[in-house]
This record gives C-alpha cells, sequence and structure tokens, in this order.
C-alpha cells in the first residue's frame, strides 16, 4: 500500500460514502469511530492499520490465514511493508470497528525516495511476478532432496563426522532458501504453497509460527532500541545494540564478546530445539517487545507445534541414539547442530551488526517527535555482500537490504533489482552499505560487535573516557 494513502481519503465501511480525513477525526462516521480505546485492548480477531481497529474475523485473506497470527496487535508497519501496491481501497474488504488513541507513529511512508525506489523497481519485475520463479523452485526442490536424502541417512544407518556436517549444512540450506521466502509469503502466490514450504522450518527444528511471530517484528523495526525482538535475542551473553557505557543491558563479560560471539552463535540449534517456547507458541523475544500471542489462531496451532518438534527429536536425536547408543553419539548429534548453527545464525549476524550499521534509526523520532522514512531506515540497519552466487547460496539473504525494502518479493529478483536500489539511494543520499566477498563483512561485523561490547563508540578519542 503507498502508504500514508489514508490521509487524504478513508472509505466509510458502513455508510459506504467517502469522508476525508477530516471529517473521520471528527468522528463524523459515529457508528465505526464512536469505539475507542487502546491498542492494548484488541481483542485477538482485531488488528490496528493506520489508527483504525479492523475484525479479521471473517476477513478471507487472499495471503492465506497467517494475517490472523497477528491478531491483537497494531501491524500498521507489517502490513505496508508487505502489500507494497496496496491503497485504501484493498482496506475495505475489511470491517472497521472503531479507532485507537494511542498509536505510536516511528516510520512515515510515501516519501520522495520510497516512491522512487518503487517505482523504479518495479519497472524490472512487474506486479504478480514478484514471487518465485523457475529458478528458485528447481533450487529449493534440490535443497528438499539433498536433505531428505540425508536425513534418511541419519535416522536410519546412525551418525557419523562426515554426516553431521553434511546433515547440518543441508538443514541450514533449508532454513535460508525454503522456509524463509515461504513465510514471507514470497514463494508462490497460491497460500498453501506457502504454508507447506514453511513448515521447512519445522522440519530444521525451529517452528514456522514461532519463527514468523519474531521474524516479521523484526523486518518492521529493524535495529529499532525498542521494538526489534532480533536486538535483545542474545542478552545477557551478547550485546547486539551498541548500549551507552552507563546502560543496564551492559555485563563486564560483553567486552570479549568479539572473541566469543561466534562460538556462541554454535549454541543456536540447541537454544531452538529445546526451547519450552514451542509448547505455548510465544516467541519470548517478540513477547518481550510487545507483541500479543494470545489469539485463537495462535492456540489452534500449539497442538501441531509440538507435534512437528516431537517428530524432529525422534528423527534427528532418538533415531541416532538408539543405533548407538554412545556418548560419542551425542557429541556427533550436538556437532550437527553446531554446523546447522553456523551456517545460519552467522549470516544473520552479519546482516544488520556491522560498522557504521544504523543502530538506531528512530533516534530522531525521540529527539524531534517527527517520524522517520521507514525505506530509508531499512536501507541504513542493513547491508548486503557478494553476487548471483551468495544469493543462490544463501536464499537471497546476502541480499539483505534488497530483502527489507522489499520483503514479499522472492529472493531469486534480488541479484536483478540490486543495481537499481544502489542508484536510487546514491540519488537520495541514503547509506548503501556493499560488500563485494563475505568476508569483508564478516570482519566488520566482528569489529563491530568488539566496539558495541567495549562500549568504544561512547569514548573520546585519544582519551578512551566517555
Amino acid at each position: 500500500m503507498p502508504p500514508n494513502a489514508d490521509v487524504s481519503r478513508i472509505r466509510n465501511r458502513l455508510g459506504n460514502e467517502l469522508v476525508d480525513k477530516n471529517a473521520v477525526a471528527d468522528n463524523d462516521d459515529d457508528a465505526t469511530m464512536s469505539r475507542v480505546q487502546s491498542v492494548k485492548k484488541l481483542s485477538g480477531d482485531e488488528v490496528v492499520i493506520d489508527g483504525i481497529i479492523y475484525d479479521i474475523s471473517d476477513f478471507d485473506h487472499p495471503g492465506g490465514d497467517s494475517v490472523k497470527l497477528f491478531g491483537g496487535n497494531d501491524v500498521t508497519v507489517q502490513y505496508k511493508m508487505i502489500h507494497p501496491y496496496h491503497t485504501s481501497k484493498h482496506l475495505e474488504k475489511m470491517r472497521a470497528v472503531g479507532k485507537v488513541n494511542d498509536q505510536k507513529k516511528d516510520y512515515v511512508f510515501d516519501t520522495p525516495f520510497e516512491r522512487e525506489i518503487k517505482r523504479e523497481v518495479f519497472k524490472i519485475v512487474r506486479r504478480g511476478r514478484e514471487f518465485g520463479t523457475y529458478g528458485y523452485f528447481a533450487r529449493a526442490f534440490f535443497y528438499i532432496g539433498l536433505m531428505a536424502s540425508l536425513q534418511y541417512l541419519w535416522a536410519t544407518t546412525g551418525a557419523s563426522w562426515s554426516l553431521a556436517v553434511a546433515f547440518g549444512v543441508a538443514q541450514a540450506l533449508i532454513g535460508l532458501n525454503v522456509q524463509h521466502d515461504a513465510n514471507h509469503g514470497a514463494a508462490s502466490r497460491k497460500p498453501w504453497v506457502n504454508d507447506v514450504l514453511g513448515f521447512g522450518a519445522d522440519f530444521i527444528g525451529g517452528s514456522k509460527w514461532t519463527w514468523m511471530e519474531q521474524h516479521w517484528p523484526h523486518h518492521a523495526y529493524t535495529n529499532h532500541a525498542e521494538m526489534d525482538p532480533d536486538s535483545f535475542s542474545a542478552e545477557p551473553m551478547m550485546a547486539f545494540n551498541d548500549y551507552p557505557l552507563d546502560h543496564p543491558n551492559r555485563r563486564y563479560w560483553h567486552k570479549l564478546q568479539g572473541l566469543y560471539f561466534l562460538p556462541m552463535l554454535g549454541f543456536y540449534w540447541l537454544s531452538s530445539v529445546f526451547n519450552p517456547q514451542i509448547i505455548d507458541l510465544r516467541q519470548r523475544g517478540a513477547y518481550s517487545v510487545g507483541i500479543a500471542m494470545e489469539n485463537d489462531f495462535i492456540k489452534s496451532r500449539r497442538k501441531y507445534a509440538v507435534a512437528l518438534r516431537l517428530l524432529y527429536i525422534y528423527w534427528n536425536i532418538v533415531c541416532p541414539l538408539r543405533i548407538s547408543p554412545a556418548p560419542e553419539t551425542a557429541a556427533k548429534i550436538f556437532f550437527m547442530g553446531v554446523c546447522e548453527s553456523l551456517a545460519l545464525a552467522t549470516l544473520f549476524a552479519l546482516s544488520h551488526n556491522f560498522e557504521n550499521a544504523d543502530r538506531d534509526p528512530t533516534k530522531l523520532v525521540r529527539e524531534t517527535g517527527e517520524p522517520v522514512c521507514w525505506f530509508k531506515s531499512q536501507v541504513e540497519t542493513s547491508s548486503t555482500y557478494g553476487g548471483w552466487l551468495s544469493g543462490a547460496l544463501t536464499g537471497g539473504l546476502n541480499f539483505q537490504v534488497e530483502h527489507h525494502l522489499f520483503p514479499r518479493m522472492s529472493s531469486a529478483w534480488y541479484p536483478y533489482i540490486a543495481p537499481t536500489v544502489r542508484e536510487v539511494c546514491k540519488k537520495h543520499g541514503v547509506k548503501y552499505a556493499y560488500y563485494p566477498w563475505v568476508h569483508q563483512n564478516f570482519i566488520s561485523t566482528v569489529k563491530y560487535m568488539h566496539g558495541a561490547g567495549m562500549g568504544s563508540n561512547w569514548m573520546q578519542p585519544l582519551t578512551g573516557k566517555a
């Protein structure tokens, strides 16, 4: 949706007549606007978009039921980032039932930068063609076949060190290349295809539902000081946020995180597979930033999530131990998890934690009260490295700038739009971070993690003092 399209006009759903913004503000639509409440009091069947409360209990969403995952929340930013083509007319499909009086607006849309970058990119990827290409599906099914074959060997012949490496990396490739596009709704225009491929998250030790609970808010609020679940996901062991020196979230061991952050990422698989949040499907990172997760849709999925997790544990932990119940087998299982973790988590860590990344994109909001351009913030909080080959291996995660600008576009298109994105960014003075090689991005990430842990960015040059 061209953001702020509703600034000029909003349709009166009940009276079926157009009213302007001032009329809405004056509550001329008494039947709809007489209900005014806080976002925190939304029911699980309601969402807020641009301050208006919509009832989605009977809404037949063209993109599938995933919209109900965030029932009970203000989804303004998520809605606009997923629907770049939408106008106010699309919201007429939902029933407006009131408005909120405490919506917080950190971002502004429909800026000159946004309009131009969308216009130029849509010349390359026409509407309706932004989903997975034949190449994407060929790549996806190759990785699915690879993992299925290794899964069979792992569960029937037992664990070995070489198989642990291959199987761990194969699972990571599913996470990067298959479930990621699918759970963004980008693999196919058909919701059932995205749903099926999205379960790839569950077959690598995660959960499609908790992944979406955390990942979608991360996209909406990248590096946001209060709203990005990924920013706080490793605390207190590591600090991705570059906190002021006197911040309570700082720990003395963070001074060494430049050395240990990579080994710590190796525990990602272990913390995911045995995370008790699978029981209630309330992703704790998302919960910590205020995402409500008590709607009926989430509750109805809990039993399936638990069943899939038990199946994963049986295939990948119980079966190898039954074949060879020895401590060495347990070590091989753990090593498999480490291989998957490093292949997945390291690439995620590079995306937004590097030198000169904007770690506080909404600082201006706090200082002046003026919201910032969402599209600009997405560019300046992200990095891109490598080219087509890196994209094929990482599922487009190397094109993080492009991915964060157009999260519902298949990763197959990112190499094609990247040159145009860079040109538009340069024209508008938007900082675009590009590393020709992945090791350059990695080195920059290590330096950033060390500086964030030491607090060196808050010290005066040469003095080492705050």
